[in-house]
């Protein structure tokens, strides 16, 4: 059990760090998402952390699930999928709060999504629960699309 706790926990840490780019970003980014305009359904910027928060935890234990299972050669693909959309989760702080470039960031929490969505395809495959930790994941960057497209929508001066 002790072994099997360790693990999860660096799953848990390796995934986290793909938080980095919006933890740096954090600052500036609440204060340039105040002054947007956004839609009454936008959620405030206090719930971007927290929400993040609890979908990290979820996908590096679904990670861990299936590494734990089929190890690293066995589901070789599956991990591929994973570092894609970690690299993606990443990608978007940039495009979006440092950049503030409208289409760069539609077009990559696009991109996310589609990886994101097939991640958890995968990980379904080689387990129903891993897949089912991404459902909530795959809504949450569901809503960030809308999102954004929206707030671009809406603010083309500051969105380029």
């Amino acid at each position: 059990m002790t072994n099997s706790m360790l693990s999860l926990g660096a799953w848990i840490g390796g995934t986290s760090l793909a938080a980095i780019s919006g933890a740096v970003t954090a600052k500036s980014a609440q204060q340039f998402y105040g002054q947007l305009d956004k839609a009454r359904w936008a959620p405030p910027a206090w719930l971007f952390g927290p929400a993040w928060s609890v979908l990290y935890v979820l996908m590096a234990v679904a990670a861990w699930r299936v590494w734990s299972r089929h190890g690293f050669d066995g589901a070789r693909n599956e991990f591929i999928l994973y570092a894609v959309q970690l690299a993606f989760n990443t990608a978007y702080s940039w495009f979006f709060f440092v950049r503030r470039n409208g289409l760069w960031s539609t077009l990559e929490v696009s991109a996310l999504l589609t990886a994101v969505c097939a991640t958890m395809v995968a990980f379904w495959l080689r387990d129903p629960v891993a897949g089912a930790l991404f459902v909530p994941y795959v809504c949450w960057v569901s809503f960030a699309t809308a999102l954004t497209v929206s707030v671009w929508r809406r603010n083309p001066m500051l969105l380029g």
